[in-house]
């Protein structure tokens, strides 16, 4: 059978080494010739060693176990830490891009809100003429006295033909649209 020390055999069934001296003394335990302890012998006395188990060295396992367990839980939030940090970089470049690209949208807008809003300066409106003067109302001459005056020979005065500019038509813009709604819209 296996002979253990003393040290060997306080350290199976964790007790102190002087523990295992005062059994030998008192007779209860024997040692070999060789100065070490029968493990019969042992369980004889101090029974089963899985049922002495030394509770320091359980606690240091457990801890040291604990203390690898919180480790990898430590690694692994701030992996996920860095992770949720280049989310947020991430998100707060595209809010940026998208603010941008509605400043410069704004500023179009206002552009041609501008150009809309300018007078044009060859184009004259209906309340822009001049009212005309009762006294210079009747510029054309009586049909009988242009008949007189035609004689065949000369050319009847010509009158002026005072048209009233009309602004051109201008058509409201089409609304942009989307890559998919080119395809699944009708045309409008």
């Amino acid at each position: 059978m296996k002979s253990l020390s003393v040290i060997e055999l306080s350290n199976l069934y964790g007790m102190t080494r002087q523990a295992v001296y005062k059994q030998i003394n008192k007779g209860n335990l024997s040692k070999n010739s060789d100065g070490k302890i029968d493990l019969s012998e042992a369980i004889r006395v101090f029974g089963e060693p899985s049922k002495h188990v030394n509770s320091s060295q359980t606690t240091e396992t457990r801890k040291l176990s604990e203390v690898h367990l919180l480790e990898q839980q430590v690694h692994m939030l701030q992996k996920q830490l860095e992770q949720a940090h280049d989310r947020e970089k991430f998100q707060r470049d595209e809010l940026k891009a998208k603010n941008d690209q509605l400043h410069v949208k704004d500023e179009q807008i206002e552009a041609m809100q501008r150009l809309l809003e300018a007078p044009k300066t060859n184009m004259t409106t209906f309340t822009d003429q001049e009212p005309l003067q009762p006294s210079m109302a009747k510029t054309a001459p009586e049909p009988d006295t242009v008949e007189a005056k035609h004689d065949g020979l000369t050319t009847p005065e010509q009158t002026e033909n005072k048209r009233i500019p009309v602004p051109e038509q201008v058509e409201p813009e089409q609304p942009k649209r989307g890559w998919l709604s080119r395809f699944f819209l009708p045309n409008g």
